[in-house]
C-alpha cells in the first residue's frame, strides 16, 4: 500500500514539509560519499528556510502541552499502561524544555559566516563548483568521518524542532480512524459537516497504479484517482478504486 497524506491547513503542511526534509537529511548524512553531504548541507539549509516561520515553535510548545494535558487526565483510567503514559509524558516534557531553552531555532547556523556564503552560493544553480568556493570543495574531501561530525554538529540545533515535530505528527496520525472505501469510476467524495480535520491519509493498492488528486476544507473532501501515462502526464481513470481513508483531528 502506497500512503499519501493531505493537510488541511497551513500549520500541518509546514510539520509536513519539515519531516521530509528531515528524512532526507539524516539518510545523506550517513553516507560516506562528499556528494551525500553535499546534499545533506543543501537539504539543512532548506530546513533552515522553512523553520524560519515565527509562529512554528510557539505552536508546537502549545501543541505539546495540550497533548501533556490531554494524556496527564488519562492517569487514573484502569486500562492505561502507567509506565507507558508516563515515558510519554516525560519525553514530552523534555522536548518541550529543550525547544524553550534553545532559542530562535537556527541561529548558530546563521551566525556562521562560512556557512552563509556556502548558502548563498548554493542559491545558484552550479554555484558550489570547486572554482566558486575552493573552501567548500576542500572540506568535501576532508575523511569522511570528519564530514559526519561537522554535519552533525551543525544539525544539533535543529533536533529539538525535530523531536517536537514528531511528536504532534504522531499523535495527530493516532487520533484518525481507518475505514475502506470505494471510490466508484476513480471518484470519492464525503461530506464533513463544517468538522475542521487537519489531516486527510489515504492508502492504496500499489499495484492499481493510481494516486490520488485531493481537494479538501471543512465541508467536503473530493479524491480523484489518476494513472500516468508515457508522457507522466496525469490521466483521470474510470475504474473503481478501493482505498483506505482516514481522517485525523487530534486535539
Amino acid at each position: 500500500m502506497v500512503l499519501y497524506e493531505y493537510p488541511f491547513n497551513e500549520r500541518v503542511r509546514t510539520l509536513l514539509r519539515l519531516e521530509s526534509l528531515f528524512d532526507t537529511l539524516f539518510f545523506f548524512v550517513r553516507q560516506s560519499d562528499p556528494r551525500g553531504h553535499h546534499v545533506a548541507l543543501t537539504t539543512l539549509f532548506e530546513i533552515l528556510d522553512v523553520s524560519a516561520r515565527a509562529d512554528l515553535k510557539s505552536d508546537l510548545l502549545q501543541d505539546l502541552e495540550r497533548y501533556r494535558q490531554s494524556l496527564c487526565s488519562l492517569r487514573d483510567h484502569p486500562d492505561v499502561d502507567r509506565q507507558a503514559l508516563d515515558a510519554m509524558l516525560a519525553n514530552i516534557e523534555q522536548v518541550a524544555s529543550s525547544l524553550v531553552a534553545q532559542g530562535k531555532t537556527g541561529m548558530p547556523l546563521r551566525q556562521n559566516e562560512w556557512l552563509t556564503s556556502i548558502r548563498s552560493r548554493l542559491a545558484i544553480p552550479g554555484g558550489a563548483c570547486e572554482f566558486d568556493v575552493p573552501s567548500y570543495h576542500a572540506w568535501k574531501h576532508k575523511p569522511a568521518e570528519q564530514r559526519v561530525q561537522d554535519l552533525s554538529q551543525w544539525v544539533e540545533p535543529f533536533l529539538p524542532m525535530r523531536d517536537g515535530l514528531a511528536i504532534v505528527l504522531k499523535m495527530l496520525r493516532e487520533s484518525g480512524r481507518q475505514v475502506s472505501v470505494m471510490a466508484e469510476g476513480g471518484a470519492f467524495q464525503q461530506m464533513l459537516g463544517g468538522k475542521a480535520y487537519q489531516l486527510l491519509r489515504i492508502r492504496v493498492d500499489e499495484g492499481l497504479g493510481v494516486f490520488p488528486e485531493v481537494s479538501a476544507n471543512k465541508y467536503m473532501v473530493s479524491v480523484r484517482f489518476s494513472s500516468q501515462g508515457g508522457d507522466m502526464k496525469p490521466q483521470p481513470v474510470s475504474m473503481d478504486v478501493p482505498f483506505q481513508l482516514t481522517l485525523c483531528n487530534s486535539l
